[in-house]
């Protein structure tokens, strides 16, 4: 039974941590990065002591709860620097990186430099960016891109995005679709006035 001790130990710890990441990946999609960590160790179910000593900080544990957000950005901007078409490379990042912020308001607010002392995330964060402001030069040239644009139209982007409110999760990222189209339609030289997605009820909606 003595030998057994450190193995069952070693397992009660790494269920405590999965516990703890995936309550603070809830409450951050759910309610940004403001939750507190008493919050987030109760809905883990463990105590305050438990999760500081797995996440002294707040920005440890927004680092670690979001890698897997942060690997989905750099794929996104991979894949539309490989489009050979630079133009529906970027209006696929567009799309796409409003999609996967749609699924998380704290990813957003992490994105946007709340920690910036996360030194993985700042990383990160310059590389999609780098990326993006690549992709978009090779856009420009083609014509399609308006040549106006700037980076921090792409920031702008992301915090309007951030502000949509809605139901559920479903109704958010299909608003952030419609969104995202025109948004695409906004950058463009010549828009085409393409049929949008179809409209999201939004709960601040107006109904007639």
């Amino acid at each position: 039974m003595t030998d057994l001790l450190p193995h069952t130990l070693r397992s009660d710890a790494l269920d405590n941590r999965e516990r703890i990441l995936d309550a603070a990946r809830a409450l951050f999609a759910s309610e940004g990065l403001n939750v507190p960590m008493r919050e987030i160790a109760r809905h883990a179910r463990v105590g305050p002591a438990t999760l500081y000593r797995r996440f002294p900080t707040k920005q440890a544990l927004v680092t670690e709860a979001f890698t897997e957000q942060m690997r989905a950005c750099h794929t996104i901007v991979d894949e539309g620097l490989a489009d050979p078409d630079p133009w529906r490379g970027f209006r696929q990042v567009i799309e796409r990186t409003c999609e996967l912020h749609a699924h998380n308001r704290g990813f957003t607010e992490a994105f946007m430099s709340t920690f910036p002392d996360a030194m993985d995330f700042a990383a990160e964060r310059e590389y999609t960016l780098n990326a993006i402001a690549k992709l978009a030069h090779r856009a420009k040239d083609t014509g399609h891109l308006r040549p106006d644009f700037v980076l921090d139209d792409l920031i702008l982007m992301l915090m309007a995005n951030r502000g949509i409110h809605a139901t559920s999760t479903t109704v958010r990222v299909a608003a952030s679709r419609r969104f995202a189209a025109l948004v695409i339609q906004a950058f463009q030289t010549s828009p085409t006035h393409a049929p949008l997605p179809p409209v999201a009820r939004l709960a601040t909606a107006a109904h007639a």
